[in-house]
């Protein structure tokens, strides 16, 4: 029996220092196959940054009419721009069996699963061992100052607070083995019955084929 799959869309959160682009790169070393969800935003790009690779650059104008439009699976202001993930290149990426990654907080994972690919949606979130490690984390990092790391720290909580709207909660207390789950996890949703689109008709001649058999 043969099926094609449909993607998914794998939504991972967590507090800043917590490991989700950790585990984000190695899902894509993992699966080649995987597709990072590039986001739309309004700010001017940034020295070096690609339009379509890092960003889809785009004027208040235009993404405002797709937010209108139904066109952004999830979107935000902040800090004086508007930031969003644009529907169509998910879309045709699960329609092409290939999921689709988001590296997004609780407020956009929430508009995704409210949208109208929410049944396709897959949302995990990862949890520090304890607030000690996170901060120690984020200090061992040596890219924040002091204050900005002191903010991190404030908003962790908010972000943990929402850990019971998520599919799966995974506590990364051990990298390798947190991405162990994780990987199990993938594989397992990857055979949900919304991701095998022509299952309904296989199983359609299974019955046509008993009901010959009967006559």
């Amino acid at each position: 029996m043969t099926t094609d799959r449909r993607g998914l869309l794998i939504i991972l959160s967590s507090p800043s220092g917590a490991g989700k682009s950790t585990l984000a790169h190695r899902l894509m070393d993992w699966d080649s196959t995987l597709a990072f969800s590039v986001s739309a935003t309004t700010r001017a790009p940034r020295e070096g940054e690609r339009d379509t690779v890092d960003y889809h650059f785009m004027e208040v104008a235009t993404f405002k009419q797709l937010v209108t439009d139904g066109q952004m699976l999830e979107h935000a202001h902040v800090f004086g721009n508007f930031y969003g993930s644009p529907k169509g290149p998910v879309l045709e990426a699960i329609n092409a069996g290939r999921d689709v990654l988001f590296d997004v907080d609780w407020q956009g994972a929430q508009q995704i699963r409210n949208s109208d690919l929410g049944k396709h949606t897959l949302s995990i979130f990862i949890l520090p061992p304890s607030i000690g490690e996170l901060k120690r984390r984020l200090i061992s990092r040596g890219k924040d100052a002091p204050e900005v790391i002191g903010k991190r720290m404030q908003k962790s909580w908010d972000e943990i607070s929402h850990w019971g709207s998520y599919d799966y909660v995974l506590v990364n207390d051990d990298l390798d083995a947190t991405f162990e789950k994780l990987k199990v996890i993938v594989t397992a949703e990857r055979m949900r019955r919304a991701q095998q689109p022509k299952l309904q008709d296989f199983v359609r001649g299974l019955q046509a084929e008993f009901e010959g058999a009967q006559a």
